[in-house]
C-alpha cells in the first residue's frame, strides 16, 4: 500500500499543480455520480411511491386542474432527477480544459528550461513534457468515463418519469 502512494504522489508531482486540481475535480464529480445513484435507488422510489398514493387518493382526475397536478408532479420529479446532472455535464466539461491548461503550464516549464540551458538538455526538458502530457491524459481519463456515467444518468431519469408518468393514471 506504501508503495501504491508513494507512486501516486510521485505521479501528481510530474503531473503538477494541474493535476491536483484535476484529481479534485474527479473526486468530486464521483461523489456526484454515486449520490445520483443512490437518490435512484433509495430516496427517489420513497417519493415516487408517496406521489401514486397522492395521486390514487384523488377523486377527480380528469378536469383541466387535476391534469395540471398531474403534469406539476410529473415535472417536480424530472426536476429532483436531475438536480446535480446540470454540475455533472459542467464538471465533465471542465476536466479537458483543466488537461489542456496543464498542457500550457508544462510547455510553459519546457520553454523555461530551453531559455535558461538551451535545447542541450534533455533531461532537463523532459520534465516539463511529461508535466504538459500528465494532465491532458488524466483530464480525458476523467471527462471520458463521466460522459459514460452522464448519459446512463440521463437515461435512468428519463426512464423513472416515464415510470412515474405511466403509474399516475387518468382512469
Amino acid at each position: 500500500m506504501r508503495e501504491v502512494l508513494e507512486g501516486l504522489q510521485r505521479f501528481l508531482e510530474a503531473g503538477g499543480p494541474v493535476l491536483w486540481v484535476i484529481g479534485l475535480t474527479a473526486v468530486l464529480l464521483g461523489a456526484l455520480i454515486i449520490e445520483r445513484y443512490w437518490y435512484f435507488r433509495w430516496d427517489f422510489p420513497q417519493h415516487m411511491t408517496k406521489e401514486v398514493e397522492r395521486w390514487s387518493e384523488r377523486k377527480d382526475r380528469h378536469s383541466w386542474y387535476a391534469l395540471r397536478i398531474r403534469d406539476a408532479s410529473i415535472a417536480d420529479a424530472g426536476a429532483r432527477l436531475n438536480h446535480t446532472l446540470p454540475m455533472i455535464k459542467a464538471l465533465i466539461a471542465v476536466c479537458p480544459l483543466l488537461g489542456l491548461l496543464g498542457t500550457v503550464t508544462g510547455m510553459m516549464a519546457v520553454f523555461d528550461v530551453i531559455a535558461v540551458l538551451g535545447t542541450g538538455n534533455v533531461r532537463a526538458m523532459a520534465s516539463g513534457i511529461s508535466r504538459a502530457t500528465i494532465p491532458t491524459m488524466a483530464g480525458m481519463m476523467v471527462a471520458i468515463p463521466g460522459l459514460y456515467f452522464r448519459s446512463r444518468l440521463q437515461r435512468e431519469m428519463a426512464r423513472r418519469v416515464e415510470y412515474l408518468s405511466d403509474r399516475l393514471t387518468l382512469a
